[in-house]
């Protein structure tokens, strides 16, 4: 699993409500949440992105409401991962069960800038920023996770378990 797409960057505490606001929350329409995606942190932000892209954030990212809209607007505007320092607990688990792929890695954070051009091996942990022509080790996903994302989510992997 590789994935290859610029940087979004953005700071500490990233909330759900910024990543996709309440007021668009009577629907659960992938594309449809997509379209707000990040809109009251970076109005330019569906404009812009393109599938592969990956978003990079410090600290605490997904803080805020459990809403499981928040990493599926992620995912569904064409965000490949989401690198940050660390995440909120109910927003990593979100992500994994949607099959969204987020790497906690401090370094790469404090240096990714936007814009950058980055690579990243899931399966060995391995974060290459192309246009600052660094790498960063991370931890891999455990081998139950990279199931979950490559099924693209843990419903989808709990359905290829039951056939």
């Amino acid at each position: 699993m590789i994935a290859k797409g610029k940087a979004f960057v953005y700071g500490n505490n990233v909330d759900t409500d910024v990543i996709i606001p309440a007021r668009h929350l009577n629907t659960s329409d992938p594309q449809e949440l997509a379209s707000h995606c990040m809109e009251d942190i970076d109005s330019n932000f569906v404009h812009k992105v393109a599938k592969g892209d990956m978003i990079v954030a410090g600290k605490n990212f997904g803080c805020g409401s459990s809403r499981e809209h928040a990493p599926l607007a992620i995912k569904s505007s064409g965000i490949s991962c989401v690198i940050a320092k660390t995440f909120a607990r109910i927003f990593y688990r979100n992500a994994i069960n949607i099959g969204l792929p987020i790497l906690e890695c401090e370094v790469a954070v404090e240096e990714i800038k936007a814009d950058d051009k980055l690579e990243v091996d899931f399966k060995k942990g391995i974060i290459v920023n192309i246009t600052q022509n660094k790498t960063y080790e991370t931890q891999p996903f455990p081998p139950f996770i990279q199931k979950i994302i490559e099924a693209d989510g843990l419903v989808n992997h709990v359905k290829q378990q039951l056939k």
